[in-house]
């Protein structure tokens, strides 16, 4: 839980260039904060290729759903937003999925990030944009327009703009924008920004979008990129049928939209992954900062969102890039403990903890032999003399033992007389090598003997170790999985 807590100690609310000195030391005030995050994308039936309602589709929904929520109670709300901003694909399969479906999925939207019904919270706003994967493009659409009206139904409308700030943000919904000029919603789209384009709005515009604008290949994303970048890549139905896919906005479409609503600053999604670039247009230069996916599974390891403030000053917007925590830093802590478990389990003495105990008493054992040690050597080192006094009575004074010294009596030994005949002494040495041998050939059998039995006493230790080790780990996990699996669905259940 601890690794949720990483973003609010390393990121915090970017503060704009206001002159608070004459006015309230809060920003509360004078700014409104808004988190941003783009592409959680729920899974369903279409994801990963998985068979539906097999096990492990159902276990990669669960776990990616309860990061997403543990994420935005733990990592994002905490901040205490003013306003929440989702940047489109909801879902993953939206499109493809049934009505009952679909209403599961947005029954799980609204689980994960704590929405109350029709998707709102009661004390701070929320506003939607869609993304490909929550209506598809405008070639499916054209063909299934009841994807347009659920989603409408739950969410709200695509193309429509609110103020924050005194910043008016502009929401379009960029899956029609390519499409057929002849098609309705394309055509509903172009008039919702042309209407925008000659409003009366003096305040900054920011332009929210899900696809990304239109950028060269191989331009670069910046430093907080993980991936590759992406290039421009068109599929299309067929002539004047609309788009079947896109990476971005063609470049006439996104000119276009720039020369309209004329932004300070451009958000989007889509893309899974951090790209800041710069438009150039008539007006001075454009900022788009492409955001990364809010979920761990969805292709970066480096999920993020953003926190935004909104202002009346001069710099209308002020940014900052936010990281969640990786949810496979978190997996590679698990087992790294799971592996220090088992080698503390296996090195571990079998009496466990008395190993101290024990420790404790060597040490007091040594001590007292040594004292026992130092005053025998005194003793045997030391004489005793027996002094009496005036009034008779008796003392023992010690003093040290003189040692005499040594003579040698080396040469006034005689020879002996004995004789060793050449036949006994021939006869002593064939003894004498049997003995050897015998006595050789009877330590060579105790030595394999001893290496056999230590080889085997080893062994019967080893698998008795290995037993243990399995037993204890038994009972760790008898007690953590429980605690574990109640923790984990307190984290699913509350809030």
């Amino acid at each position: 839980m601890v690794a949720y807590w990483i973003p609010l100690w390393t990121c915090s609310w970017p503060q704009p260039d206001v002159d608070f000195s004459s006015q309230s030391s809060s920003i509360d005030g004078h700014a409104v904060k808004i988190a941003v995050v783009a592409d959680p994308q729920l899974m369903d039936r279409t994801s990963l290729s998985l068979a539906p309602k097999s096990l492990a589709l159902e276990a990669a929904k669960f776990y990616t759903d309860l990061y997403m929520r543990r994420s935005f109670h733990l990592s994002i709300l905490p901040f205490k937003p003013n306003l929440v901003i989702f940047l489109g694909d909801h879902f993953d399969g939206g499109p493809f999925l049934s009505d009952q479906e679909w209403m599961e999925s947005f029954s799980r939207f609204k689980h994960i990030f704590g929405l109350e019904e029709h998707g709102r919270y009661s004390d701070i706003l929320v506003y939607y944009l869609c993304g490909n994967h929550d209506i598809g493009y405008s070639s499916f659409h054209a063909q299934h327009p009841e994807v347009i009206d659920r989603y409408e139904k739950e969410f709200g409308a695509r193309n429509y703009h609110f103020s924050a700030g005194k910043v008016n943000f502009i929401v379009v919904d960029a899956q029609t924008l390519d499409g057929p000029k002849h098609e309705k919603e394309t055509s509903v789209s172009w008039e919702f920004i042309k209407s925008i384009s000659t409003a009366n709005m003096s305040s900054p515009r920011v332009l929210l979008t899900h696809i990304p604008l239109y950028r060269p290949n191989d331009s670069p994303c910046g430093s907080y990129r993980s991936s590759g970048v992406i290039n421009q890549r068109v599929s299309y139905v067929g002539h004047d049928q609309g788009i079947k896919y896109q990476n971005y906005l063609t470049k006439e479409t996104s000119d276009r939209l720039l020369d309209l609503i004329k932004p300070s600053l451009v958000l989007s999604g889509h893309d899974h992954d951090q790209c800041t670039v710069t438009h150039s247009t008539q007006f001075g230069s454009v900022v788009e900062h492409t955001l990364g996916t809010v979920s761990w599974q969805q292709g970066n390891l480096y999920p993020s969102f953003m926190l935004l403030t909104a202002t009346s000053s001069n710099s209308a917007v002020s940014t900052g890039l936010c990281f969640l925590p990786m949810q496979t830093h978190i997996y590679i802590w698990y087992l790294c403990q799971f592996v220090v478990t088992l080698l503390l389990l296996f090195v571990w003495p079998t009496n466990g903890f008395a190993i101290f105990g024990q420790f404790m008493s060597f040490v007091s054992s040594v001590r007292r032999k040594w004292a026992n040690m130092k005053e025998k050597v005194d003793e045997e080192d030391c004489e005793y003399d027996m002094i009496w006094d005036s009034e008779g009575s008796m003392h023992l004074i010690k003093k040290n033992k003189t040692v005499p010294a040594a003579y040698s009596n080396v040469g006034v030994t005689g020879r002996g007389n004995a004789v060793l005949r050449s036949s006994a002494k021939k006869q002593s040495t064939q003894e004498q090598e049997t003995s050897i041998s015998m006595e050789m050939n009877t330590e060579m059998n105790s030595e394999k003997t001893g290496k056999t039995r230590q080889n085997r006493s080893m062994m019967i230790r080893f698998v008795l170790r290995l037993i243990r080790v399995l037993r204890l780990t038994i009972i760790i996990a008898a007690v953590n999985v429980p605690l574990y699996m109640m923790l984990l669905f307190k984290d699913w259940i509350d809030r």
